[in-house]
């Protein structure tokens, strides 16, 4: 029988309220808490936190102030990541983020989604104490090189590509090819780059 994490992980309807998963939230939230709160300036420190609170961290990553996530263990960072203030990245999935990424202010990645329907949705005989909603999941890529403009709010499943852009206040609800701009709500190709 799989864990409520493995359902998590292979994308299937899992409870949040899981014991082994309310401990990961806990763990994740006082290292945010100790992240968002060290002086600016203690480069060491906010380094020691992130390979705590991170699955995996690269070297020279940026991670700006208020930073907000679910598990922190799902979230993979690649080398020469820049991730500006007052990002929210809901890690019920794995989120794998390569080199050289920039990532503006203010950018929501989600993994985590719900059935329309509400008899999926809503857990049936709830008690008190228990999660009251079911919920799926599924990884989210940003490929090396993408730049991710302000704003923009990365749905489950997508995949951004190499060298990518997507414009400021965008919404991609569908995977984006490499060296592409893209732009709008929903988020659409609007030209192809010449990476030469």
């Amino acid at each position: 029988m799989k864990t409520e994490l493995q359902k998590c992980l292979d994308g299937e309807p899992f409870n949040g309220g899981d014991e082994c998963l309310k401990e990961m939230t806990l763990n994740a939230k006082r290292l945010l808490k100790q992240l968002n709160n060290l002086d600016y300036a203690d480069v060491e420190g906010k380094k020691s936190v992130m390979k705590q609170l991170f699955g995996k961290v690269g070297e020279y990553v940026h991670l700006d102030i208020d930073f907000h996530c679910e598990y922190g263990k799902h979230i993979f960072i690649g080398d020469k990541v820049e991730i500006n203030m007052n990002c929210t990245f809901v890690d019920n999935n794995i989120i794998e983020i390569g080199n050289n990424v920039l990532i503006a202010s203010n950018v929501q990645i989600y993994t985590a989604t719900h059935s329309t329907k509400l008899r999926e949705r809503v857990v049936e005989n709830w008690k008190v104490g228990k999660e009251m909603y079911w919920t799926s999941d599924f990884p989210v890529k940003i490929c090396d090189g993408a730049w991710i403009g302000g704003g923009v709010i990365i749905l489950p499943g997508v995949t951004i590509g190499k060298n990518s852009v997507i414009g400021a206040g965008s919404v991609v609800t569908r995977s984006i090819p490499d060296n592409c701009v893209a732009v709008g709500n929903p988020c659409k190709v609007i030209k192809h780059i010449d990476q030469e």
